[in-house]
């Protein structure tokens, strides 16, 4: 991976032969085939991951972590990256979000205060094989497709599904030209097609009309109170919610590093707010542990405005997966470059991305800023039945293959996958497999913690 798969330039016919090319480097059956990596020991990628995160939070995210097998692994993206490493690769690089499990999808609000659907986490995203995220896909709908009962031909179903779901997707996306693709959104209707299944409707309605209820007003009645000036406070849940006393001087410090990184018509609006409180939040499975902060911003009016700061460290496709990424974020350990990181591929994977998302760096630490909960929701799939579960693997397949379309290799991609289901059976094969090590790594791991607990 260098910086001639960025600038090279190449017709859609030379895109689709080197799509056809890389049928002999890897077979499209061949994704059946599970890898890992060697020597791979799982409790000690994640007890050195724990190493750089906070340490009073390491029981809590064990915790969350040890729930169940599909927690475990929502949190365990850099086991899956030292294994997707260890196998063969098409060659075929895409801006990859890196954790595309099916819980990282979601709704949220566009600048134009629509309702869309899309990727909803970034934290892994880098330059990577395309095929990394879509079995990073397939493999968390065979795992919920267990969990939920499904059973294994409920699980290969859905795997399938996805699989097939994103080549057909891509196909349509590159008949479309490159700007064309660009501008495609997918707005959220404000009630699901008569022809979804039963279950799915209501599903989506009730989570829509959740979304939608979601802003800074309704988190900051959640989450603080209001005191005599008129500011508001977080009401501590510790470890949770934890209020942190910072200085004047940290304030300015992160203001500042943040503002530099916004358009001017944010930094001008944000001109008119004022700091009111912070707060540590802990957030998510595989985020546990990083440092997490929510900001409780006034504006003239009294309205509150809540932000979040996220730690942003290595993406472990290059940590785990030994990805060499583009150089023009720096070399590792440059000052924000993983902020950058972060909020650039988010950029580029989402049709439309919050107009707060910052970044900066800050005594040894990057960080990115986006704003906390602005109708923000996701689909809830445990109780899924059969049907609903795999439209939902449907959706979510066609919203990744829409992110990689805005890849130069996306026409190569599309050409490498063909019309017939060789990739969509053999990636169902593959998820069935790895599901069923990533339960094997769940048990060993908890039997490891475990004992430590009691």
């Amino acid at each position: 991976m260098t910086t001639a798969a960025f600038s090279s330039f190449s017709t859609d016919a030379e895109a689709a032969e080197r799509g056809l090319s890389a049928r002999k480097e890897m077979r499209r059956s061949a994704h059946s085939q599970v890898s890992l990596a060697t020597g791979r020991d799982p409790f000690a990628i994640i007890s050195a991951q724990n190493q750089t995160r906070q340490q009073d939070l390491i029981g809590l995210r064990w915790k969350r972590m040890l729930t169940d097998p599909f927690a475990f692994y929502r949190g365990t993206a850099a086991i899956m990256a030292a294994d997707l490493a260890a196998g063969p690769s098409t060659g075929l690089d895409v801006v990859a979000c890196g954790d595309a499990h099916l819980a990282n999808f979601g709704f949220y609000a566009s600048p134009q205060r629509t309702l869309v659907f899309d990727l909803n986490d970034f934290d892994e995203a880098a330059v990577a094989p395309w095929e990394w995220d879509v079995k990073r896909l397939a493999v968390s709908f065979a795992m919920g497709a267990l969990q939920n009962g499904h059973g294994e031909t409920g699980a290969t179903a859905a795997a399938a599904t996805a699989a097939r779901a994103y080549r057909e997707q891509l196909a349509a996306m590159v008949q479309l030209t490159v700007l064309q693709r660009y501008y495609i959104l997918e707005t959220v209707p404000d009630r699901a097609s008569d022809t979804a299944p039963k279950q799915a409707r209501r599903i989506l309605d009730d989570a829509v009309a959740k979304a939608r209820k979601s802003s800074s007003d309704r988190v900051a009645k959640q989450l603080s109170t209001t005191l005599e000036d008129g500011s508001r406070q977080f009401v501590e849940d510790p470890p949770v919610l934890t209020r942190i006393a910072v200085t004047n001087e940290d304030v300015q410090a992160y203001v500042t590093a943040y503002l530099a990184s916004v358009r001017p018509d944010v930094a001008l609006l944000l001109s008119q707010y004022r700091l009111d409180d912070i707060a540590r939040r802990v957030v998510g499975v595989g985020s546990v542990g990083t440092r997490c902060l929510l900001l409780m911003l006034r504006g003239p009016s009294g309205e509150p405005l809540v932000l979040q700061i996220k730690e942003a460290g290595q993406s472990v496709l290059e940590s785990h997966g030994h990805v060499g990424q583009p150089d023009f974020f720096g070399p590792i350990g440059s000052p924000d470059r993983e902020g950058r990181r972060v909020v650039s591929y988010q950029h580029v994977l989402q049709a439309s991305s919050d107009p707060f998302l910052g970044h900066f760096s800050l005594r040894g630490f990057d960080f990115y800023v986006r704003q906390f909960h602005d109708m923000k929701g996701g689909i809830d799939v445990a109780g899924m039945g059969t049907a609903a579960y795999t439209a939902y693997a449907s959706v979510c397949g066609r919203t990744l293959a829409r992110a990689h379309a805005q890849s130069r290799n996306a026409t190569a991609i599309s050409s490498y996958l063909g019309d017939s289901d060789t990739f969509d059976q053999a990636i169902a094969s593959y998820s069935l497999a790895y599901a069923a090590q990533a339960v094997a790594d769940f048990e060993a791991v908890s039997a490891h913690i475990m004992p430590r607990s009691r």
